[in-house]
């Protein structure tokens, strides 16, 4: 007997990486202390405020984008290229030792976002409203 694999409704999907993205943006964002602390001091702070705001606008556009078929699509590509460029910093940056090691827990995280999205109803995204 086949096993049964639950699938998350792709409007559920980008509410929760929406959700997802807007915290980790608000986070450096409203106490930048915490973040470095956890992640590390950084040079640049403008860098990471900037960084944030990008996830904050991500997050947001997610989250506005899940009620409706086109709006999924949507959430889908931004969430998709998101993930993937965060992932693939993590993935070049902690080996070199320019990041923290804690990246890593977010390229976990950023890998299950995008197997997530792999793995959706993909047809429930690009399905035409009529």
């Amino acid at each position: 007997m086949a096993e049964a694999r639950y699938r998350a409704p792709a409007g559920a999907l980008a509410v929760a990486h929406g959700a997802f993205n807007v915290a980790g943006g608000l986070w450096p964002l409203v106490h930048l202390r915490s973040f470095e602390w956890v992640f590390g001091p950084k040079n640049d702070t403008w860098l990471q405020m900037t960084t944030g705001g990008l996830l904050v606008s991500t997050g947001v556009a997610q989250l506005g984008a899940a009620a409706t078929p086109q709006g999924r699509a949507h959430a889908r590509r931004v969430g998709l290229g998101t993930a993937l460029t965060l992932l693939a910093i993590d993935l070049v940056y902690v080996p070199k030792g320019r990041i923290r090691p804690t990246y890593l827990l977010d390229a976990a995280m950023q890998a299950g976002w995008i197997n997530a999205w792999l793995r959706g109803p993909r047809r429930e995204c690009v399905r035409h409203e009529r």
